[in-house]
């Protein structure tokens, strides 16, 4: 798929801070189409050729093009304005209207200018077969098109260095205003007067200044003095409206400036609702990680207490294994999704298995590698597999009171997720086979392996004699 960048990059000499200026148009051109009722082409020059590099369609109005244009060549003279407005560096109109699929259409060449050159040109292309009947707002929205067409000319627009504060994106149909060079409003659309309502502005806004509404417009329509495009969002009478003010320039001076605006209540209240959400669910695991550390503590408890052995043991086990799967729940109480960074997971594992190692032999371990994102389902099991695996690494791959180390590797694939366990011990005992272990805690790891996370698990000798275990689970259940 050709891309603005790639298309540049293949077919002219511009330089990368050039191409930065081209994406930056493209991202905010949507206002110049919407505001002239015209579909955009961005053309780059390649020798005597336009190459179409991105292209927009209104929607305030149909399209002309129906089709893909970028990747496109315009042959030499057959888009005579582009070419003047290339060499004179000035926007063109002249003309008569050209026929494009049987649709007249009115052609405008703007040159987009960076520093002191022209990089590329933009055809503002006008379909007057759906020509409205001339109203106010037409013909605002025609004369602010006209301001930042005029702009782009000379270099201006999009202001440089001043990305939108929001995600939002907002759109000239969401609602608009139109500031004189005082900040006072000369035009507002209905769409902007309903906005406006529901903060409890009644009144018609024509002729009002911005700072006498009482709504905090400072930032709005401080944007003439800063020459810089400003968001805000305000609340007031249980509404809460996004607005975006652009400064209007010509030659530097500033003649005014664009505000949209558009009616988010529904949206906060819904984001709200989320945050909520997201706050109970963390908390819920946060509750969940302290009851499953109250029951570890118990068995802790009771492993203390017990006088046989194998009961020790086999409680010393269990709470390694509900401490593992507390781990996980900790780590979500501290997220904002439902996925976990499981490096951090393995790092409490490795950390929590070292401590319980013999006093008498000296482990070491360490983590090589990443798994990234891996969704709860994923990590819990997982950290509860990698848990029982380094514990018996820990318990058995390191005869008497011999020192050794354990390797966590953690490798994520396009395929998958890999995770090997590497110990420099005395290695498997000869004719093991996981399959036939009577081990509960391999016969654990086989179950969630095997069974719950779809995976394969290998064990065998390494290549420097000590035990090599290696989890394979697939994409679709590894991937977040």
């Amino acid at each position: 798929m050709s891309t603005l960048r790639t298309l540049a990059e293949r077919r002219t000499d511009l330089s990368e801070a050039e191409v930065d200026h081209l994406h930056a148009v493209v991202a905010e051109w949507a206002l110049l189409a919407d505001l002239s009722f015209a579909d955009l082409l961005l053309f780059v020059r390649d020798g005597e050729e336009f190459v179409t590099v991105a292209q927009l369609r209104p929607s305030t109005g149909q399209t002309i093009y129906h089709d893909d244009m970028v990747g496109t060549v315009v042959a030499a003279g057959e888009r005579f304005l582009a070419d003047r407005a290339w060499r004179e560096g000035r926007i063109c109109r002249e003309g008569d209207p050209e026929w494009e699929s049987g649709v007249p259409v009115r052609q405008e060449a703007i040159p987009v200018r960076y520093g002191d050159r022209v990089i590329a040109v933009v055809s503002r292309d006008s379909n007057l077969a759906s020509a409205r009947v001339p109203s106010q707002l037409e013909m605002t929205y025609l004369q602010t098109a006209g301001d930042l067409a005029q702009m782009v000319a000379q270099g201006t627009f999009p202001v440089p260095g001043a990305p939108p504060d929001s995600d939002l994106v907002l759109r000239v149909g969401d609602g608009m205003l139109r500031l004189d060079a005082d900040g006072v409003v000369t035009y507002a659309s209905p769409n902007a007067l309903s906005a406006y309502r529901r903060l409890g502005i009644a009144r018609n806004l024509v002729g009002e200044h911005l700072g006498d509404l009482g709504l905090d417009d400072k930032r709005v329509y401080g944007v003439l003095d800063t020459h810089l495009p400003a968001d805000h969002e305000v609340d007031a009478n249980g509404a809460v409206v996004a607005r975006r003010a652009i400064p209007l320039l010509d030659d530097g001076t500033v003649i005014g400036a664009l505000v949209l605006v558009r009616d988010i209540t529904d949206l906060r209240r819904r984001d709200r609702q989320l945050l909520t959400l997201d706050a109970t669910i963390r908390e819920i695991h946060h509750r969940v990680k302290n009851n499953l550390q109250t029951v570890a503590a118990l068995l802790r408890l009771q492993a203390r207490r017990s006088t046989a052995p194998e009961a020790r043991s086999a409680l010393e086990e269990s709470v390694r294994r509900v401490s593992s799967i507390a781990l996980v729940h900790e780590t979500l109480s501290q997220a904002l999704d439902d996925a976990v960074e499981f490096d951090e997971i393995a790092d409490k594992v490795m950390a929590m298995v070292g401590d319980v190692a013999s006093p008498e032999r000296s482990v070491t371990t360490r983590r090589v590698g990443s798994s990234g994102l891996l969704p709860a389902a994923v990590a819990t099991p997982l950290a509860l597999v990698l848990a029982e695996v380094l514990q018996n690494a820990a318990e058995h791959a390191f005869g008497g009171s011999a020192s050794g180390t354990i390797e966590v590797r953690l490798d994520r694939r396009p395929t998958g997720l890999r995770v090997e366990v590497v110990d420099d011990g005395g290695g498997l005992p000869e004719g093991f086979a996981i399959e036939g272990s009577t081990r509960l805690g391999l016969q654990i790891v086989r179950t969630l392996v095997v069974g719950e996370l779809g995976g394969a698990i290998e064990m065998g000798r390494n290549d420097s004699g000590g035990t090599s275990v290696v989890l394979d689970l697939p994409l679709a259940t590894a991937a977040h």
